[in-house]
């Protein structure tokens, strides 16, 4: 059976979405992962599935599958690039759309300049929460490995992030230590790896080995976990300009036990049907 999807992107960081009001949609890790082959399939970071929820709730249900075939529970680009995908198939006429994630709320606004805003909800720093191997929380926490040691801060949002301070993200040796990390025994549910340099206090470069995908050249719910991580530290201020390898973001977090928010462009590729593996 063939299904319609469309592909989509944030700052390179790319996604196929699927309409799962119209048609039904069986995800399963091996159909992830053929989808998000770049060459014998679309080719993503991630696959979003998403529907209205039932007739008693407003707003709408989503699916994350990473391109390693697991699942996800937050994707800050990627719900900014559903806002418009809701609106552009019809499901809502509304400039302001809730979306629930298998782990948290996402508040979605369409802006007049094209671009979308996505409230985050608020960080998490306790480490049951993360979740992080450690009794309690810290501010830096600190890591032996077989690449030596490194401190890091951590928090989820609505996914779990770990974000190394870098001199130069140029320099920053993602590829040996993104995965590295990663999978670290720290982190049962393995975390997703930013590797932030401050500019000044309102701006930070930023790369991002995502959990499940590698390093992709967006991530937003690691910008705004590196912005979170570099105020708490007293290196930012509250509204930060987040630059990644596909693009900027704009961070916005006012402190303790408010949510945090991007705003960024979101863009739509082309759209097409395929067929499903049996």
């Amino acid at each position: 059976m063939k299904y319609k999807f469309t592909k989509m992107h944030s700052l390179g960081n790319d996604f196929v979405l699927f309409n799962g009001a119209t048609e039904h949609i069986r995800m399963t890790g091996k159909t992830a992962r053929m989808i998000s082959d770049r060459h014998f399939g679309i080719g993503c970071d991630q696959i979003l599935v998403a529907g209205p929820r039932d007739s008693h709730e407003s707003g709408f249900w989503l699916k994350i599958f990473n391109s390693d075939g697991s699942e996800a529970g937050q994707c800050g680009n990627g719900a900014r690039c559903l806002a418009r995908f809701l609106y552009d198939e019809g499901l809502t006429s509304d400039s302001t759309i809730e979306v629930t994630t298998n782990t948290t709320t996402v508040h979605l606004k369409l802006n007049d300049d094209n671009s979308v805003t996505a409230g985050m909800g608020c960080p998490q720093f306790a480490p049951e929460r993360i979740p992080l191997m450690r009794a309690r929380q810290e501010l830096v926490y600190t890591v032996d490995t077989a690449l030596g040691e490194f401190k890091f801060s951590a928090l989820s949002i609505g996914n779990p992030h770990c974000i190394v301070q870098v001199d130069s993200v140029t320099a920053a040796e993602v590829h040996r230590i993104g995965p590295l990390l990663e999978s670290h025994g720290l982190f049962p549910q393995r975390a997703n790896i930013g590797f932030s340099q401050v500019v000044s206090e309102n701006e930070i470069h930023l790369r991002v080995y995502e959990r499940g995908a590698g390093e992709t050249l967006g991530c937003g719910s690691g910008a705004c976990a590196a912005a979170v991580a570099g105020m708490r530290l007293g290196l930012l201020e509250n509204e930060v300009k987040v630059n990644l390898p596909g693009g900027s973001v704009e961070v916005q977090w006012q402190g303790k036990n408010h949510p945090v928010y991007q705003r960024g462009p979101v863009t739509t590729v082309f759209r097409g049907t395929i067929e499903f593996p049996s």
